[in-house]
């Protein structure tokens, strides 16, 4: 899992560091520092400070191996 803060739209709400602080931790009262590749363990913990994010400038990239869209088979229409 990777992650990317978008720092400049960061406004230190801190509810990351609230709910995951293994990942995110503010460093004073108003930057963030951030671990950019958290291990597995703190996947769902991750997930739910990004979603909490109230500017929304957590980026979380899981790399799952999951197929994109253009890999997944389409069925045949029937004609």
């Amino acid at each position: 899992m990777r992650v990317v803060v978008d720092l400049s739209r960061c406004e230190g709400y801190a509810q990351c560091a609230f709910l995951a602080p293994d990942a995110f931790r503010m460093h004073g009262e108003e930057a963030l520092m951030y671990d950019p590749d958290p291990d597995d363990a703190q996947r769902d913990r991750v997930l739910r400070a990004a979603a909490a994010c109230p500017v929304q400038a957590i980026l979380v990239d899981r790399l799952e191996g999951r197929p994109q869209e253009r890999d997944v088979p389409v069925a045949a229409a029937s004609s």
